[in-house]
């Protein structure tokens, strides 16, 4: 790596996205937002919709201040949240603008599911944990609930494959993505036809299976033309945000968890292969794809969207503040037991939050919690006590002892949360870096051009170029 290595990834979350400038040399990275964005999704009647084509104008915007740096950049790559898709007919229109997994078409749907084909044959075949979100049981609903857009599509694209098709016009399906619809068989790593045939899902909508550090191709010319990027290979990464972000986190070693800390708690281990047990099905663990063929068991839980969406009811409702107000006032909050379950479906996408927790306190017997420190503190006590729970039934169903805990992602800014996390699964959390994410994106990159071997050479780039800060246990 004598000259320096540019590259791009766009990162879309749950309520927001950027785009970031990677630069390599001299064994190490540095990084550069060039454009943030709000990812807002919008209600329209009863259905929850993701402004798409305004997140695709977002990421033009990118590709122009990509293109003002004049830097010889050789690639980009997008990642997104999981199992949501849009739709094309047969010339290739987006019909049905996408629909957000919070959206409660699916209410019920699991069970539904069950007369079709039982959830423990469903889980031995797909390995992944149950959540009515899952892109097979979308696509179920899609059936009852706009089946003419349905009877018109030709093809299902994945989010990022779909931002990917805009700009060069190839149809992809990334592994990573794929693995969290509950769409692949987890030991073929390959779509169950037999499956998705019993539970009555058009498989003939789905493209071909692509791995990780694929090459896709490059920007159409009209891209070119109004972003005035040119020359910039478009690859495929892990393209879901947690595949990325699980191979940009520098495991301590192969004993240590990971946790992607954001609107999602992810939590798991990287191993080799599915574990399909009855433990790994009665905890409901999820075994998605990774990079370089792992597998990510892990759980799914309702993370710091919880908080975040305190944080704006209380600017609505009371007054403005920030994260370290909340923090703050959490230090000091008189009673700090109070606590919530934040996979409680009352914490999904309630329109006010705050109402939410106190009620949840109430009705558990615990109380009301006053002002905004009990309130935060209910939900970093539910938070990190379902942390603890999550890693003591990893270590049953894996058979192994966690060593540590290594956190990435935004949540790790906030250091009350790190310090509540160790005492809850005591163990020592290795915290860093904050763009995981972001870093795992740009590691794939790096190995689809040739320039590192694997994703373990690339861990090593990566631990050399950021800060990781160390939690003990109280």
């Amino acid at each position: 790596m004598s000259n320096p290595i540019y590259n791009l990834a766009f990162d879309f979350g749950a309520s927001s996205g950027r785009m970031i400038l990677s630069k390599t040399e001299d064994g190490k990275i540095t990084l550069e937002e060039l454009h943030r964005f709000t990812n807002d999704p919008v209600r329209v009647g009863n259905v929850f919709y993701w402004d798409t084509f305004r997140l695709y104008h977002e990421l033009k915007q990118g590709l122009k201040k990509a293109a003002a740096k004049k830097l010889p950049i050789e690639s980009l790559a997008i990642d997104t949240w999981g199992v949501d898709y849009g739709l094309l007919d047969e010339n290739d229109n987006l019909i049905g603008n996408p629909i957000n997994y919070r959206d409660d078409r699916t209410i019920g749907i699991i069970e539904e599911s069950d007369k079709l084909v039982p959830l423990k044959e469903q889980y031995a075949r797909t390995g992944i944990q149950f959540m009515n979100f899952n892109t097979v049981y979308q696509m179920m609903a899609d059936q009852k609930m706009r089946p003419s857009v349905l009877e018109k599509a030709k093809t299902l694209l994945f989010m990022p494959d779909l931002f990917v098709f805009f700009l060069t016009g190839k149809k992809v399906c990334e592994y990573s993505i794929a693995s969290t619809g509950q769409l692949l068989d987890a030991q073929k790593r390959d779509y169950d036809y037999e499956l998705l045939e019993k539970m009555g899902v058009r498989a003939d909508l789905l493209q071909p299976l692509t791995m990780p550090g694929t090459v896709i191709g490059e920007l159409l010319p009209e891209v070119v033309e109004e972003t005035g990027l040119s020359g910039v290979k478009v690859v495929a990464v892990g393209e879901h945000d947690t595949a990325s972000a699980v191979a940009g986190c520098p495991l301590e070693d192969e004993n240590a968890a990971f946790l992607s800390c954001g609107t999602w708690s992810l939590l798991g281990m990287e191993i080799d292969e599915p574990i399909l047990t009855e433990d790994a099905f009665k905890y409901n663990y999820t075994n998605e794809g990774g990079v370089e063929g792992k597998i990510r068991l892990l759980k799914n839980i309702n993370g710091l969207w919880v908080m975040q969406n305190l944080r704006k009811n209380w600017c609505e409702f009371e007054y403005e503040v920030g994260f370290p107000d909340i923090i703050k006032a959490s230090r000091e909050a008189k009673r700090q037991d109070f606590i919530i379950d934040p996979n409680d479906p009352r914490f999904t996408a309630p329109y006010n939050m705050m109402k939410e927790v106190i009620g949840y306190c109430e009705e558990h017997g615990q109380g009301t919690p006053e002002g905004l420190g009990e309130i935060a503190m209910a939900i970093y006590n539910g938070l990190t006590q379902e942390y603890g729970k999550t890693v003591r039934n990893l270590e049953v169903i894996s058979g192994k002892t966690v060593s540590c805990l290594n956190m990435v992602g935004g949540g790790i800014q906030d250091q009350l949360l790190c310090e509540l996390t160790a005492n809850a699964i005591q163990k020592p959390v290795v915290a860093g870096p904050i763009e995981g994410s972001v870093l795992g994106n740009i590691l794939m990159q790096l190995k689809a051009m040739g320039h590192i071997q694997d994703r373990i050479e690339g861990r090593k780039l990566i631990k050399a170029s950021f800060e990781q800060k160390i939690h003990q246990p109280k």
